[in-house]
């Protein structure tokens, strides 16, 4: 019974860090909330589900599109909008991505309609079991994905040319300005990076639950949850966060009932902010 209620919850956990890790990513290189983060989410479900519904294709075969079409959304918003104001203050970008995240969800309100929408392939419901252990299969494929994405993250971040200007445009801007890195460049790479995350979340999301334009909301306060605990604008925060997130979350759900679930998070946030304002791994990503 332990032992089920913690592989749940490390299933949930590896979702809320792939909902968490490319708005943490974004916050820390660029300081920038990106309020439209969660709806980007839900965008790379409906991607999910239009190339399952138009084209049949299995929905972990469409991560790399809904990546795909996420990055260019994301890259042309840094790009022709948040570029333009990020100097500015936190604050001018903040209204920007709430209008951005305005224009997406209204974007899927007029394509897709507000009906809750969810996709059914032929192995949704099947698992197996190693004792008394029970492991669906879509589960555990998401788990894999979910992981396996953020140590790509975590190798183009600290292996690559354009990872390392992400590296030192985060810990000073103006110096690495001064060396020859194109920091409005990076920046629009970066949120690309970041909202790519998000689109291959909203797929594999849309997996394992219905989801409709609404949903954004829920998913940015997620996000946002996850970052206070593990420490905002931190990667490896937003990993811990995420994954101490959905054990406590599943743990306290059987213990109390899923009505409290969501209460349980916002408990846990408050008592982390009064008492470990920075978080459990503290500091922005360096």
């Amino acid at each position: 019974m332990i032992l089920q209620i913690l592989l749940n919850g490390l299933f949930l956990g590896a979702i809320y860090v792939n909902i968490a890790v490319g708005f943490s990513l974004a916050w820390g290189v660029m300081d920038v909330i990106n309020v439209a983060h969660g709806t980007m989410i839900v965008v790379g479900a409906f991607v999910t589900f239009a190339c399952f519904k138009m084209l049949g294709l299995d929905p972990f075969l469409s991560l790399p599109i809904s990546m795909a079409v996420l990055f260019v959304i994301g890259y042309g918003s840094q790009k022709y909008l948040l570029n333009l104001v990020v100097k500015v203050g936190i604050f001018l970008s903040l209204i920007l991505t709430f209008g951005l995240d305005l224009v997406l969800m209204n974007s899927l309100l007029l394509i897709f309609t507000g009906d809750y929408r969810s996709i059914t392939p032929s192995y949704s419901g099947s698992s197996f079991q190693v004792g008394s252990l029970v492991i669906p299969y879509v589960r555990l494929a998401t788990l894999v994905i979910c992981f396996l994405l953020t140590a790509l993250l975590q190798l183009f971040l600290s292996k690559t040319r354009t990872g390392n200007a992400i590296r030192a445009t985060a810990q000073n801007r103006q110096a690495a300005h001064i060396v020859g890195v194109d920091v409005a460049r990076v920046y629009s790479i970066t949120l690309g990076i970041s909202a790519a995350l998000a689109g291959a979340c909203g797929s594999l999301i849309s997996t394992i639950q219905s989801f409709t334009p609404f949903e954004g909301g829920f998913f940015i306060m997620k996000a946002f949850i996850i970052c206070v605990l593990g420490g905002l604008g931190n990667v490896w925060g937003a990993i811990i966060g995420g994954l101490l997130l959905g054990v406590v979350e599943t743990t306290g759900a059987t213990l109390f009932g899923t009505g409290f679930q969501e209460a349980i998070s916002a408990i846990i946030m408050i008592l982390v902010l009064i008492f470990l304002p920075k978080g459990i791994v503290g500091g922005k990503y360096k």
